[in-house]
């Protein structure tokens, strides 16, 4: 809440929607792994499996003191129209590609361009994810195939190396780094 003065000196409240609560969105090509990530964030367990998102998916987590609304939009053709509806309310991108996937890398990175132009300060967390399937690209050449070195220096960006491990037992230490940098990235008021 804040007070502000009008030139006749009468004091108004102005409430801020919720300055605590930050809006994390979460995108990238079908099959890339968002869910999973999302649902290893949240809960702290492993699913076994996950079906591809439909539509929209909803996560909140409580972290530092901050609400954290994710929300993930499904990747697949029909629904990569919306993403863009959704940049301005966000403080946050991530993006997951699928290490695994090369013949997609090409169309993920023109779909991640074309995020960044709509909107060239938002900060980025790019997940290289499935990194511990076989086939999958090292972050260097990720880095060259998606073409981040040609992305704007004037936005954070962070590339990280994800998996998600399927064998139901805990969760991997590449998502618990994604979840301090997150929390590290709202606490400095991103």
């Amino acid at each position: 809440m804040t007070l502000a003065s009008d030139t006749t000196g009468t004091s108004t409240v102005i409430n801020h929607p919720h300055p605590r609560e930050k809006q994390i969105l979460v995108l990238g090509l079908d099959g890339a792994g968002k869910t999973s990530i999302l649902n290893s964030l949240a809960s702290c367990n492993v699913k076994r499996k996950t079906s591809p998102t439909q539509g929209f998916n909803a996560v909140c987590i409580h972290t530092g003191g901050f609400k954290l609304d994710f929300l993930e939009i499904g990747g697949n053709y029909n629904l990569r129209s919306y993403w863009n509806l959704y940049l301005s309310k966000a403080h946050l991108l991530i993006y997951v590609v699928d290490s695994t996937d090369q013949e997609r890398l090409s169309l993920a990175g023109q779909e991640l361009r074309q995020l960044l132009r709509k909107d060239p300060s938002l900060p980025l967390v790019l997940l290289a994810n499935k990194q511990d399937l076989a086939g999958a690209l090292s972050i260097y050449d990720l880095q060259k195939k998606l073409q981040v070195q040609d992305m704007k220096h004037e936005r954070k960006l962070f590339l990280m190396a994800t998996n998600v491990s399927d064998d139901g037992t805990k969760i991997s230490e590449s998502i618990c780094d994604v979840k301090d940098l997150i929390t590290q990235l709202i606490l400095q008021k991103i």
